[in-house]
């Protein structure tokens, strides 16, 4: 599954059967998990989100995604959120992706995780610019410990760019 086709999914609680609003971004933990979700509009406080973690994902399909019950939804500092895929300070989407030895691989567009292995990122899906993906395609890159999140970059071994594989 990508997370950019996830995002904007209803969620809904499996008691009441009550929407609880749509997924709003991504939070992503340093080991390339997927520790849970922001739900869309602001907390009580405009300096906290509404978020659900991986735990409390009941199940999750094309349409909705399912958690517990309402007390599944959490606020949490927006501060306290070290890495989220689409939106803030700490966003990896359009993040370059460089190797150790200074070589621009392109940029993140895009996440894969498999939900049947957990909430283990599987890969990252790279753009090298519109003109290169309408010629070559965009590549992904399966991702391994080895991969790091940096400040303005995503860090990559050397000789990375000849892991990347075809987006399917």
């Amino acid at each position: 599954m990508k997370m950019q086709g996830m995002i904007g999914l209803a969620v809904f609680d499996i008691e009441d059967g009550k929407q609880l609003g749509k997924i709003h971004d991504f939070i992503l933990g340093e080991d390339w998990s997927v520790q849970g979700f922001e739900l869309e509009g602001k907390g009580l406080f405009s300096l906290q989100v509404r978020t659900v973690i991986w735990e409390d994902i009941v199940s999750y399909g094309e349409d909705a995604i399912m958690i517990r019950n309402q007390q599944a939804v959490r606020q949490v500092a927006a501060d306290d959120i070290k890495h989220t895929f689409l939106l803030g300070d700490n966003k990896i989407k359009d993040m370059p992706v460089l190797t150790s030895d200074g070589a621009r691989l392109g940029y993140v567009s895009d996440v894969y995780f498999n939900p049947e292995l957990g909430k283990s990122i599987t890969g990252i899906e790279i753009s090298d610019g519109f003109i290169s993906d309408l010629i070559g395609g965009r590549k992904w890159l399966p991702v391994s410990s080895q991969i790091t999140f940096g400040e303005s970059a995503i860090m990559a071994p050397m000789a990375s760019d000849q892991r990347l594989e075809e987006c399917l």
